[in-house]
């Protein structure tokens, strides 16, 4: 199997769009644990059975089931190139469960990658972030419109929307809860050797400059 990779950063950092950079360029697969989820969830896997009832229930889905889901994703044959985990782990405990994972398979973390970001500047970056209603492409009223004004670059669509947890309020909060809960895994990984940091308040095509050197140099 080829490079385990994960990005690291809070909500706003640009996870998804240089995720999907790394599938088009060197051929990962992004693995969403939400686009998991609900992929098992349709396929009716024991995983996504247990998945579904708590989410039925109005539960949060266990660190046991989501790795079950996990694992019976990179067992697919798919993946041999390597794989981007984006949104875990978000603990050091679920890093932990995702070591152990991975030993079973053969392998390991390659590269644990954090988007490093100034705070402030988050809150207007998020807050100015809408959707293609058709195809999920993502835009910014600032960094990254569309090329002609109201239709989607990528299928042409006309709608697009924005989350209503993308207020700025909201994304102050989501920033505190990050820093209290997901940053450690910085320190947890930096232990490990396998920590990699870049600054993500530049441009796209900057970051995506600097993963892409990242992931050539660990992957050699």
């Amino acid at each position: 199997m080829g490079p385990v990779l994960i990005l690291l950063g809070p909500p706003g950092a640009g996870k998804g769009t240089q995720a999907r950079m790394l599938e088009d360029d060197f051929g990962l697969v992004q693995l969403s644990t939400g686009d998991l989820l609900r992929a098992a969830v349709a396929a009716g896997t024991a995983a996504g059975a247990q998945a579904k009832a708590v989410m039925d229930a109005g539960g949060l889905v266990s660190d046991d089931i989501v790795l079950a889901i996990l694992r019976d994703r990179m067992a697919q044959p798919d993946i041999a190139k390597g794989v981007v985990l984006d949104g875990f782990p978000r603990t050091e405990g679920q890093a932990a469960a995702l070591d152990a994972l991975l030993a079973e398979a053969g392998t390991r973390v390659t590269a644990a990658i954090s988007l490093e970001v100034d705070d402030a500047a988050m809150v207007g970056r998020i807050s100015g972030r809408t959707t293609c209603a058709a195809c999920g492409e993502g835009y910014h009223d600032e960094f990254k419109r569309p090329a002609v004004a109201g239709t989607c670059d990528k299928c042409g669509g006309t709608a697009f929307k924005r989350r209503a947890d993308d207020k700025a309020e909201t994304v102050r909060d989501r920033l505190v809860a990050y820093h209290a809960q997901t940053a450690p895994l910085i320190s947890y990984y930096d232990g490990r050797g396998v920590l990699q940091r870049i600054d993500a308040m530049g441009s796209i095509d900057d970051i995506q400059q600097a993963l892409r050197a990242i992931v050539t140099q660990v992957t050699a």
